[in-house]
């Protein structure tokens, strides 16, 4: 079984043309980033609104009715365009940045792999101004008044933890997870092993940053005032929630089902198309 180090040279030796190779993958990940948004979306609006007002499964989709059918699909736009452009990102540049670490730096492989996904982690907090309008857009305090905003960059911090962190073990466990899988002797089954080992370790991460995702959240909802710092919020929520664990992660039960689903066709599709093109 070919592992990551052995495929990173193949794919960036400076002797061949990939350029239709690289515009073949995007069009696919923009492809495959787009089910994974648009078809889920209801799902997502309704964690939204559990990880940004603590309130149960029951009550968040009964605010969606309130709202109407014509505000389901409302800020949809901004992570149809973060998603596709920040997969490719994260994949493609985690590749290269492996393979140029590699030749340049004489340092562990695990090191290597880590530095290379934080990195890529970072360079993809650049669309966090996407992640909050879509933030205020699915608000709905914000469906009559909301028109644009100049501070995008709310939410930074919690951001950029969840990119690096989330990036450095999802590279790093899916090699490993994957070796100790039954051996795939046919197409249909190294697409299975690919999603089994990347849909729970996508939803395990889901689950593990979750809070940074309700800090986030309640970050990017805030429009004016002062910028408030990552603890000062955590603090303010966690005392709002009675300084409960469950009330801190409530929304994400389907936060772990969208994550399975989603990361185990990412990851699965990703793969595949490392061995076709």
């Amino acid at each position: 079984m070919d592992t990551e180090a052995d495929r990173l040279p193949i794919l960036t030796s400076s002797k061949q043309n990939l350029s239709p190779h690289i515009a073949n993958v995007e069009m696919k990940h923009y492809c495959a980033a787009f089910n994974n948004v648009a078809i889920p979306f209801p799902v997502q609006k309704v964690l939204f609104r559990q990880q940004l007002y603590g309130i149960k499964t029951r009550d968040a989709v009964l605010q969606l009715r309130r709202d109407g059918f014509r505000n389901l699909y409302r800020g949809i736009l901004p992570p149809l365009m973060q998603k596709t452009t920040t997969l490719a990102l994260m994949f493609g540049l985690y590749e290269d940045l492996s393979c140029l670490l590699r030749k340049h730096i004489s340092t562990p492989e695990f090191a290597t792999r880590s530095v290379a996904a934080v990195l890529a982690g970072t360079t993809e907090a650049m669309f966090t101004p996407l992640e909050r309008v879509q933030t205020l857009l699915q608000d709905h305090k914000h469906h009559d008044k909301f028109t644009n905003t100049c501070q995008y960059y709310r939410g930074l911090v919690p951001v950029l933890f969840r990119n690096g962190f989330s990036n450095v073990l999802f590279f790093g466990l899916r090699g490993p997870i994957k070796e100790h899988l039954p051996t795939a002797k046919t197409h249909s089954t190294h697409l299975v092993n690919d999603f089994v080992c990347g849909g729970p370790l996508g939803a395990m991460l889901g689950i593990l940053f979750f809070p940074f995702n309700v800090v986030k959240t309640r970050m990017q909802s805030q429009i004016g005032g002062e910028f408030q710092s990552f603890p000062k919020v955590f603090q303010k929520i966690w005392l709002e929630r009675n300084s409960k664990l469950t009330n801190l992660f409530r929304g994400a039960h389907l936060n772990y089902h969208r994550s399975l689903i989603s990361w185990g066709i990412i990851n699965a599709t990703y793969e595949f198309l490392l061995k076709i093109i």
